[in-house]
């Protein structure tokens, strides 16, 4: 399904606008994910054993297991010997190891900006540094990174908590962050951090990924034209979340909706423009479906609205690069 975006005129009209916002939807880090599942069912055959949702979106996963994707909470599930992916959110050494032990042939779906936290968290403990990790202590990804360098840091998830920290040594202390946070509210935490620990230490470039600062800006640029905004995503995925906490930090309505049938209709009464979104694990199809639904509404006056470019591409590690080089070539028809 294609959805057809006509430029509209700057006039007022009777209809009701739908604006699509522009980033939306799969970042760099999950196409890469969700591409190395596939590769892999398609080179070695199913089964293929995935440590936890390869990304936050129940379609996503429910897709990859019609194609024979098994998804599991811990390595300790997978039989001796067989193939496990690791999830775009990324394990902790304690994983790791617990693969080796039982012979587990591994994939690794790390998102590469994930990956960079966990080699700065690596790298300040090693210099004696406490470490202060932002972000949401059940999210998979900072368990782990904070398997990293577990002894030594601590987690916080918003400035009071910054207030009751105690450090061996209080000019040496670092922080890093969840890379799917809300852009506000770690500025403010990090800004707490800096006034309760004067030297502390931080990331070259903020942890905070790409796409997510980029949907975030992107609602914070639509939000006084829009009555309502809604974010397609799973509950689960911590930065489709935040885009609904930005809208509502902006005095706007907002919903986190999996799909079209999450709409309730009296979000609808009185609403003339509504701002569409999705997280950045969430599928363009689910978003399609969502516009069909808004037309039929009266939503008919539909523009999209790109607020900066996006055209980040991540590398496949090497085992599916392997894997696609020993494919067999398509057979030619004569």
């Amino acid at each position: 399904m294609s959805i057809q975006i006509e430029a509209q005129p700057e006039v007022q009209t009777a209809t009701k606008t739908l604006i699509l916002l522009k980033p939306r939807g799969f970042c760099a880090g999950v196409v890469r994910a969700i591409d190395i599942v596939r590769i892999a069912l398609e080179a070695f055959g199913a089964p293929i054993y995935v440590r936890k949702e390869i990304v936050h979106n129940r379609y996503v996963v429910d897709e990859l297991k019609g194609k024979g994707a098994i998804f599991v909470d811990s390595v300790e599930e997978v039989p001796n010997g067989e193939r496990v992916i690791y999830s775009a959110h990324g394990v902790s050494p304690e994983v790791r190891e617990a693969s080796k032990k039982r012979n587990l042939r591994v994939v690794d779906a790390t998102c590469p900006l994930v990956t960079k936290v966990h080699v700065e968290a690596v790298k300040y403990a090693k210099e004696g540094y406490s470490i202060i990790l932002i972000g949401h202590r059940d999210h998979d990804e900072v368990i782990g990174t904070l398997g990293e360098a577990p002894f030594v840091t601590q987690v916080v998830s918003n400035t009071e908590e910054v207030e009751a920290l105690v450090v061996p040594d209080p000019n040496r202390v670092a922080y890093i962050t969840q890379t799917t946070l809300s852009l506000d509210e770690a500025k403010d935490t990090i800004a707490a951090l800096k006034k309760k620990f004067p030297y502390i230490r931080g990331p070259h470039a903020q942890d905070i990924c790409y796409a997510t600062e980029n949907r975030q800006v992107a609602v914070k640029h639509i939000a006084e034209e829009a009555d309502l905004l809604l974010v397609v995503g799973s509950d689960n995925s911590s930065n489709s979340n935040r885009l609904v906490e930005v809208a509502r930090n902006l005095g706007r309505s907002s919903h986190l909706i999996e799909n079209f049938r999450a709409i309730a209709p009296e979000w609808l009464d009185g609403v003339k423009t509504i701002a569409l979104t999705a997280g950045a694990s969430a599928p363009e199809c689910l978003v399609e479906e969502v516009i069909l639904f808004l037309q039929n509404k009266g939503f008919t006056n539909l523009r999209e609205v790109e607020v900066m470019p996006e055209n980040v591409r991540f590398g496949l590690p090497p085992e599916i690069v392997a894997a696609i080089g020993e494919a067999p070539a398509p057979a030619i028809a004569e």
